[in-house]
């Protein structure tokens, strides 16, 4: 409360979240340990599951639940939508997704939806899979673009490995929902794959 959560150091951040310790362990103990076995990088333990913190003594369920919670608050935090002006390019989107993508250890899906002005209505991840695939429901991404009266959209996916280059699935997943978003007078404008800080963009490497 005097200084400020700046002024203390990773071990004591972790400590407070976890609150207590274990039989023979102060929560600074279990903290400092935690922090340890994971090359003492907070960003090497934010990409931790639950159950390899759970390997730590003193890291119970309910204390590695908490920072996963933590860890994602902070990551969802890092995005900021645009609140005015239209997104006019891949590296709008980039700017936007990679901040809550570019450290995930498997892929997500997620779908940008705008109005005819390509104006920003807002966003929803529409799956979530393993290491190097996640499927998509074509139904549910046209049925929420018509939810949102969306005339237009962008679909977004992280490649844990960094590599920014679509597969064969990526490829087809595309021409599939342009395809269908045609029937419904949507238009699928780019496909932005987001690896580490960098991204490729369908639409502008001319393959949309």
């Amino acid at each position: 409360m005097q200084l400020g959560a700046a002024a203390l150091t990773n071990v004591e951040l972790l400590a407070i979240l976890l609150r207590t310790g274990c039989d023979g362990a102060t929560v600074m103990d279990v903290a400092r340990s935690l922090l340890a076995a994971q090359e003492n990088d907070l960003l090497v333990l934010m990409r931790s599951s639950p159950e390899k913190m759970m390997h730590i003594r003193g890291m119970g369920k309910t204390k590695a639940i908490t920072l996963s919670a933590a860890f994602e608050l902070g990551r969802r935090c890092q995005f900021r939508p645009p609140k005015t002006g239209p997104v006019t390019s891949a590296r709008d989107v980039a700017e936007l997704m990679i901040p809550i993508l570019k450290d995930l250890t498997y892929e997500t899906c997620w779908v940008l939806f705008f109005d005819g002005g390509r104006h920003y209505i807002g966003k929803e991840q529409i799956s979530s899979g393993g290491l190097n695939a996640t499927i998509v429901d074509v139904r549910m991404v046209l049925k929420t673009a018509l939810d949102k009266l969306a005339c237009e959209m962008i679909l977004v996916h992280n490649h844990p490995s960094g590599n920014t280059n679509p597969g064969r699935q990526d490829k087809l997943l595309t021409q599939s929902l342009k395809n269908a978003a045609k029937m419904v007078d949507v238009a699928l404008i780019d496909h932005v794959v987001i690896g580490g800080d960098g991204y490729f963009s369908f639409a502008e490497e001319g393959i949309l």
